[in-house]
């Protein structure tokens, strides 16, 4: 085994996409330095330090934890190149001008390392073209690696080689944007705009053709492309004002210019719509209108006829939405091609239109069909690829349909489906195979990668037709029922996943758990909680399941949740005082009772994007699962014997006012996760990563933690708090009912009415949760708050 360790990144160009990858590589504690032009006048690098203090400011956050910003290393063109000898990895990302990167290239040449690798996130310009005047041993360091913007949250990176660069130089970038940044990778021809804004901008471009060709408004066509197609619910004109209208028509002006002998190049002319928008400044979001815009509360739209704009809202009619609806997606595509309603033929028309032009193109854009669909999916938010699409809603059939249309006359151009299409293995199996997917170049079924940071990603992102593993039915099924299913794929670790909606602990999920920690101690060295959905975006856990404990509360009143929280208590403490690790696999949401049962495991391996925290007082209530009791605990060990009421404030005020991490990064800052707790880049690896640890732990010895008693700061604390609590009431800035919560979240974590230093045991600390829980479920605003946030999903302030 060879490593390759990127030691520091240099990232050329401050601008919006720079200054993003340079933090990304922060959040994954990868040394970075930012170079721009020297500024005229002040600091010499005022253009990079005013891109660090903007990536403070944009939303969504490109940095994991804000404070972080400050390790981003600044630099110009003019002082300190010198620094680029000891980067491994240097990428440019400066404007989409050929002339100005060749520039830049001469300049910053000389002062490469010699094995350094050189890459350019350009959107779409030629990488073989950019390496020209390279010298030869340069030439095969440098590639494309174009990521998607935000780059800290959108998944896919194309990776662009030119016809000199080394294979090996691939791999190792592969594997780095793979494991460390967390992406997935694409490689990509080096063919105008790569792969997916090829397909993205021209299935932007054929939705607005199709719907000025059936008279759809924008509002409708963004309800009919969003989420109903499962897709980005902003839709095809919302994103394209998100994106930025000026962006759209440079990756469109790409277009026209290189890609006169396409066969849609037709189609590649701006929009006169578009044209008019950007001509006369409406650029989108960033400058207050495009499609869309804000006056005052209200959304207008923009009416293509007139040019104005016009009250919005519009949505899809409900006979096509009944349609979008059907599961088998060979009867809905025979029911949209079908109907005589204009927007399920306008749906049926981007369809056809995007199968006609990936099947045309896919020889010379793309390695295989999966590639096209994963890029689809990962660069523009598509839940299923078009080539998925097409094969699962009967391939045969589609494809005389859309021959059908393109010999009338009704397709975009009149050039013929490739012979591939209806002939051979294609024809018979779709282009996903368990052998691979279809290469046109090559006429073969291609497998996937076989580089070894994939043997990290116990389930790979699959691809509807392949017949990949099936994390729901992988294994060795130790224990099922509907709520859990407890097994383990013979590698000494037993896994529990959540099936209830959103992962909510109910009885069922106690149980499992309880039924989990017996077996894992009995034949396993470790137990795991992770849930298959975790690389979808699923919840780890949304919390308690109020609604299943209706039924008690309403039979014997709020006396019966007492056993019902203590046996929620005691489960949680037996996970942390258990005889073999158990480790919480954390991604996306951990809130209320599933951030205090990741709060309970021995370790947390987490997700950049796991959102954690204590909401309870949401719904009138103070969490009641030990989430308070391990905030004093923390407080008591961070304190070593100074004032515990300092370290107390974080974990009080997180409680008290439901703050949510934004990333794993800012959960170990709140202290929702330890600092010896891994954070984890790549969703697909966290499996693996979670069973490695709680392997490496019970091999290195593991014994349950002693339990110990907890040193509170007792009335003086809880007067401290409760002090700054009047003041915050009679100011106005909460109610007298969150006055209440915070009062009781302040007694149970300072240990109530006791003196100073005295000491408690844990349990005494859970009952106090658990009593004040139990009296708030009597509170006639509790209730209102319960009430409202499982009618409306929205937290009530009352």
């Amino acid at each position: 085994m060879t490593n390759f360790t990127v030691k520091k990144v240099a990232v050329l160009g401050a601008g919006v996409m720079g200054a993003q990858i340079a933090a990304h590589c922060v959040n994954a504690k990868v040394p970075v330095v930012l170079f721009d032009l020297p500024a005229k006048e002040g600091n010499k690098n005022g253009i990079v330090l005013k891109a660090i203090e903007g990536l403070k400011k944009l939303s969504p956050a490109p940095l994991g934890n804000k404070d972080d910003a400050s390790l981003i290393q600044v630099a110009n063109y003019e002082d300190n190149l010198d620094v680029l000898a000891g980067c491994d990895l240097i990428i440019e990302a400066i404007a989409e001008r050929m002339d100005w990167k060749h520039d830049l290239y001469a300049k910053v040449a000389p002062h490469i390392a010699p094995n350094a690798i050189f890459a350019s996130n350009t959107s779409g310009l030629s990488i073989n073209k950019l390496a020209e005047g390279f010298n030869e041993e340069l030439k095969a360091r440098f590639c494309g690696v174009h990521f998607f913007n935000p780059p800290r949250y959108m998944h896919l990176v194309e990776l662009i080689p030119t016809t000199s660069t080394n294979p090996d130089i691939l791999d190792q970038l592969e594997t780095f944007l793979t494991s460390v940044l967390g992406k997935g990778v694409v490689r990509a021809k080096d063919t105008p705009n790569f792969i997916a804004n090829r397909v993205g901008i021209f299935g932007m471009l054929a939705t607005i053709h199709e719907a000025e060709k059936f008279g759809l408004s924008v509002d409708v066509v963004d309800d009919l492309t969003g989420a109903k197609l499962g897709r980005a619910k902003s839709g095809t004109f919302r994103t394209a004002d998100v994106v930025g209208l000026d962006t759209m028509g440079h990756v469109i002006k790409t277009m026209q210019d290189t890609l006169q002998d396409d066969p849609f190049f037709s189609l590649y002319k701006t929009p006169e719509v578009l044209a008019k928008l950007i001509e006369k400044g409406a650029l989108g979001q960033k400058a207050g209108g495009g499609f869309y815009k804000k006056v005052g509360k209200d959304i207008q739209r923009l009416d293509f006829a007139t040019g104005e704009y016009v009250a919005g809202g519009a949505k899809a009619a409900d006979i096509v939405g009944r349609i979008l609806k059907e599961k088998d997606p060979v009867k809905k595509f025979k029911a949209l091609r079908e109907s005589t309603n204009p927007q399920a033929q306008f749906l049926w028309a981007i369809y056809r239109d995007a199968f006609h032009y990936i099947a045309v193109h896919l020889d010379t854009i793309a390695d295989n069909a999966r590639d096209i669909d994963f890029a689809m999916r990962w660069g523009f938010g598509w839940s299923v690829g078009p080539f998925e699409t097409w094969q699962a809603a009967g391939w045969k059939q589609i494809a005389e349909w859309v021959k059908e249309d393109i010999d009338a006359g009704k397709a975009l151009t009149n050039t013929p489906l490739p012979a591939w299409v209806f002939e051979g293995q294609v024809a018979e199996k779709g282009v996903h195979t368990a052998e691979g997917s279809y290469s046109a170049a090559s006429n073969s079924y291609v497998p996937r990668s076989t580089l070894a940071v994939y043997e990290r990603q116990a389930f790979r992102a699959p691809v509807l037709g392949a017949g990949v593993l099936d994390a729901k039915t992988a294994g060795t099924t130790v224990f099922e029922d509907d709520s859990v299913r407890l097994w383990h794929t013979g590698d000494d670790v037993l896994i529990i996943s959540l099936k209830t909606k959103m992962h909510v602990i109910g009885d069922g999920v106690i149980q499992g758990l309880k039924r989990g920690l017996a077996e894992a101690e009995k034949n396993f060295k470790g137990l795991v909680i992770w849930n298959t959905d975790a690389t979808e975006g699923g919840a780890f856990s949304a919390g308690a399941d109020l609604q299943s404990a209706l039924p008690a509360f309403m039979a014997g009143g709020a006396k019966a949740m007492d056993p019902i929280v203590k046996e929620l208590q005691d489960t949680f403490m037996q996970m942390k005082y258990s005889n073999v690790p158990v480790v919480a696999a954390v991604a996306g949401l951990a809130l209320g009772g599933g951030c205090e049962m990741a709060l309970h495991a021995s370790k947390r391996v987490a997700s950049i994007e796991s959102y954690i925290g204590l909401v309870e007082v949401g719904v009138g209530l103070v969490p009641a699962g030990g989430g308070l009791k391990e905030a004093a605990v923390r407080a008591f060990t961070e304190a070593k014997g100074n004032d515990i009421l300092q370290f107390l404030k974080t974990g009080f005020t997180n409680a008290a006012t439901a703050q949510v991490s934004k990333s794993a990064l800012e959960a170990k800052a709140m202290g929702y996760l330890k600092e010896d707790d891994i954070i984890v880049f790549n969703t697909y690896e966290l499996l693996h990563v979670a069973k490695v640890t709680a392997r490496a732990m019970f091999d290195a010895g593991y014994r349950a933690p002693a339990q110990r008693p907890v040193t509170v700061t007792g009335r003086y604390g809880w007067a401290t708090i409760r002090g700054q609590l009047v003041n915050m009431r009679d100011g106005g800035f909460i109610s007298a009912h969150d006055y209440k919560l915070g009062d009781m979240i302040a007694e149970i974590v300072t240990g109530g009415d006791v003196d100073q230093g005295s000491v408690v045991s844990e349990q005494w600390l859970l009952d106090m949760e658990r009593k004040a829980f139990i009296e708030l479920l009597n509170n006639p605003k509790t209730q209102e708050r319960i009430m409202g946030m499982m009618q409306t999903g929205k937290p009530v302030r009352n």
